[in-house]
């Protein structure tokens, strides 16, 4: 039964794995469930035995690839810092740095980022999307207000908006190496833009 429900875990994972490759190359509305199937080397009725349909697998993606790119820096603030600017920026630098050697992510978040805009069969996930980051937001307002109430951010500051322009920036960050992978140099501009946003908070802190 064990190695049954082994099999099972890795048949789910090939199907995700074939779904990114898939649903990059022909779009989320043109793939197809055979597709999607031939590519993870299984039939369509291996396909049925885990998602119902296309949008289930989106989901599925959604969760396994995409959400982890902020809870990797939600687990690394779950432990205790002196300074939590100087924390927050070093995690997101290596959350930027390990992405270039992750192919697969890179992958989900473009398709999640650029080529998704929620139509047809997907639109009952937008709003469900949006409310994951919108708690995973939430997280990163509720430890800045944490370490400001310590007197370790800046007077003055807002962990609200601070928490907003934060995500706004990397966004942009992000959105420009999706949109040039091959020729925008992450390893060097990642430390470069994320400490220039990060380092003036840190050197006028008190």
């Amino acid at each position: 039964m064990k190695r049954t429900k082994e099999e099972a875990e890795n048949t789910r994972d090939d199907l995700l794995l074939s779904a990114i490759q898939i649903f990059s190359e022909k779009g989320v509305a043109r793939a197809t469930l055979a597709e999607i199937a031939k590519g993870a080397g299984v039939t369509r009725g291996a396909v049925y035995w885990h998602f119902e349909n296309k949008a289930q697998i989106f989901d599925a993606l959604h969760e396994r690839m995409y959400r982890p790119f902020l809870d990797g820096i939600l687990k690394g603030l779950e432990k205790e810092h002196p300074n939590p600017l100087e924390q927050l920026r070093d995690l997101w630098i290596e959350l930027f740095i390990d992405l270039e050697k992750d192919e697969r992510r890179k992958q989900a978040l473009t398709l999640f980022m650029r080529k998704c805009n929620y139509s047809g069969d997907l639109a009952p996930y937008k709003e469900e999307h949006q409310k994951k980051q919108e708690q995973s937001i939430k997280a990163f307002e509720d430890y800045l207000e944490k370490y400001k109430n310590n007197g370790n951010l800046p007077r003055g500051v807002d962990s609200k908006t601070l928490t907003e322009g934060m995500f706004c920036y990397m966004k942009g960050i992000l959105f420009q190496y999706l949109d040039e992978p091959e020729t925008y140099n992450i390893q060097k501009k990642a430390p470069q833009l994320i400490g220039l946003f990060f380092n003036s908070l840190i050197s006028n802190k008190g």
